[in-house]
């Protein structure tokens, strides 16, 4: 099938009759000399990459049947090891989506300038060299576009390092009823105000868009790591092992295994093509939030356990009022409302579930949910107002919601389930904190978050405020509230939350 010299007329009939321009794959087995010159010692993709753009394959002719679909965009990411043939694949990608569909337009940023003309842009020039179609493109050190002069400017991709400052370099990329190719190289680094701003790219309709992101998974937050967690049902998703690729140095992988072992986060990163379990700055790891996700305990393990609510009132038009109960070791959602300034329908609800559940205990959030205690106090509740903002019991920490989100973390630990909500583990471990100057343990403000990129933590708020105040059940003893608001037992002794029956 392949072609030694360059017919045009050739190619144009190789097109439609191997169906090259929705196979990407067909592509790159047909546009090189396998097993010949340079590729003497190479039969083809490597079974990872060849998953890859069979992938690719497969969802675009999936679009060709269903009429809708043409304003479908797909999305690809891939986290890897290092060393697997990822700059290869990148290159193969830009060479089939240029010379396949006409009047091909895209951006190819990655995470520094030298990262894309050291490693992208020369891995491009290599297998543009090696390609039995160069001559339909003309290849410079910033951009790949069409050989024909009269399509020079509408042909075209572009090398463009990213600018967090100037994200908007990225907004100007349409190209209305043809290909866009969009592919971020290292991409763990690359802002979250880039993403969301080449997301404006996306809305040309009937126009095939292309968008893929590689890179090693290193940090465990950021619009990459969301690509395989609160977004993966809009990515087409993949995680290579080092040790599965054919050009990797496994003697050398064996010996970083050896060393820092196989749960480590370096051979995590490195190697296994996996976030790692924690970032620098995480408080409450993934790997912890994904443990307690959808664990299932018996009920004996907790229903001996009070019964705690805690509600964590929207603050912000795009946040939630979240209800999470807890007992014991096991915790769920009650229910989720948009912000509603009505407080008093949001008591109701409260009280609703506050009288189904028979709760021992409801804490709400004071800093936006005074109104609703209010509220609740006129229809006879004995709810409490938390401030995240107080001291904190332990020295440790530096008010009252550090605390209250280093028992959540022990809770984990110690076993703590909550149900199979994607939501949740993303506000755990969402984020990140600071060691004051006394030593104290700050946790990031919500507006911090937000300056990120992340909403607001409203459930895992709602879950940290069950951990309040020591409670007991009402059902065992008759309980009292000392001079500084703390629930006791008559004898006063104080109840321990994360106890597990045996």
């Amino acid at each position: 099938m392949p072609r030694t010299r360059f017919d045009y007329a050739g190619y144009v009939e190789d097109l439609v009759k191997f169906e090259l321009a929705d196979d990407p794959y067909a592509w790159v087995l047909y546009a090189f000399s396998w097993g010949m010159g340079e590729l003497e010692s190479s039969s083809g993709p490597d079974e990872w990459q060849a998953e890859v753009l069979c992938a690719v394959r497969d969802r675009l002719r999936a679009g060709l049947h269903v009429p809708e679909a043409v304003n479908q965009v797909i999305q690809l990411a891939v986290a890897s090891g290092h060393g697997i043939g990822k700059s290869a694949l990148v290159a193969w990608i830009i060479l089939w989506a240029m010379t396949t569909f006409e009047d091909t337009r895209g951006v190819v940023t990655a995470n520094t300038e030298a990262q894309l003309k050291s490693k992208t842009w020369a891995e491009l020039a290599k297998w543009h060299r090696l390609c039995l179609v160069k001559d339909l493109l003309k290849l410079t050190a910033a951009a790949i576009y069409c050989a024909d002069a009269a399509h020079a400017e509408t042909w075209r991709i572009d090398m463009l390092p990213w600018n967090e400052k100037n994200p908007e370099a990225f907004a100007g990329l349409h190209n209305k009823g043809k290909r866009i190719l969009i592919i971020f190289d290292e991409a763990s680094a690359i802002a979250d105000s880039v993403w969301e701003v080449t997301e404006g790219a996306l809305t040309d309709e009937g126009t095939e868009v292309l968008w893929f992101a590689f890179g090693n998974p290193t940090r465990n937050t950021g619009r990459f790591r969301d690509c395989f967690g609160r977004f993966r049902h809009r990515w087409i998703t993949k995680q290579i092992d080092s040790r599965s690729a054919r050009v990797t140095n496994k003697e050398l992988i064996r010996q970083w295994v050896e060393d820092y072992g196989e749960d480590s986060d370096f051979v995590r990163v490195r190697v296994r093509g996996l976030f790692p379990a924690r970032s620098d700055r995480q408080f409450i790891a993934t790997d912890l939030a994904e443990a307690g996700r959808g664990r299932k305990l018996r009920e004996d393990e907790y229903n001996f356990a009070p019964v705690i609510m805690g509600v964590d009132p929207a603050w912000d038009g795009g946040d939630e009022t979240v209800i999470w109960l807890r007992q014991g070791l096991a915790s769920w959602k009650l229910a989720v409302y948009p912000k509603n300034d009505n407080d008093g329908v949001i008591a109701g609800y409260i009280a609703r579930f506050e009288d189904e559940h028979k709760a021992d205990a409801v804490f709400i959030d004071k800093g936006w949910g005074t109104g609703i205690y209010s509220a609740g106090k006129n229809m006879g509740r004995r709810w409490m107002l938390v401030s995240f903002s107080q001291a904190s019991p332990d020295s440790g920490f530096y008010n009252l919601r550090a605390y209250m989100w280093n028992q959540v973390r022990v809770w984990l630990k110690e076993g703590g389930a909550f149900p199979d909500d994607q939501v949740m583990v993303d506000d755990l471990t969402g984020p990140e904190y600071v060691v004051k100057a006394d030593g104290k343990i700050l946790l990031e403000a919500k507006q911090d978050m937000k300056k990120r990129g992340l909403p607001s933590p409203n459930r895992a708020d709602a879950l940290a405020l069950t951990f309040a105040y020591p409670v007991v059940r009402k059902a065992m003893v008759q309980a009292k509230a000392d001079k500084n608001g703390l629930f006791f037992a008559n004898n006063g002794q104080r109840y321990n939350p994360l106890a597990r029956r045996r």
